[in-house]
């Protein structure tokens, strides 16, 4: 959380949890291939590996605010998941909770497809990226 991020109220702002959730979806499965300089590898690279011209894009997101996340000078807890596993698309859940008192603040999922640029057309999520996210399936934030 940064301290631009609070409003008026002291807590953070809506606009800015959809940042939060951002950070935590590249940071859990990595950024879009040829993006930004090297970094940290992570354990399950679902967009830094795509094909070449691929885009993943955002689709939807679905939020749920269920208290104020306070503005605190630490990280907010954000758990990540697959919520939902498509031909064409995924879904990430997410809950992002206070980090000192851990309750929960935020249920959200943004949708996901991929695009390819030189196409214009979707791609469907590969036999592998099925395979390798199946593990990280996990119930709906809005079932």
């Amino acid at each position: 959380m940064r301290w631009g991020d609070m409003d008026a109220y002291g807590h953070i702002n809506n606009v800015e949890i959809l940042r939060i959730l951002e950070e935590a979806r590249i940071h859990a499965f990595g950024p879009p291939a040829g993006t930004g300089g090297e970094g940290l590898e992570v354990d399950l690279p679902v967009f830094s590996d795509l094909p070449a011209d691929t885009q993943a894009l955002v689709v939807e997101h679905r939020v749920r605010y269920v208290r104020p996340l306070n503005y605190r000078n630490i990280p907010a807890h954000v758990e990540v998941w697959i919520s939902a596993l498509k031909a064409a698309s995924l879904t990430i859940g997410y809950v992002v909770k206070d980090p000192v008192t851990l309750e929960e603040c935020v249920k959200a999922e943004t949708t996901l497809a991929f695009f390819n640029e030189a196409t214009g057309r979707l791609l469907r999520v590969t036999a592998d990226h099925k395979a390798r996210l199946a593990p990280y399936v996990g119930e709906s934030n809005f079932p």
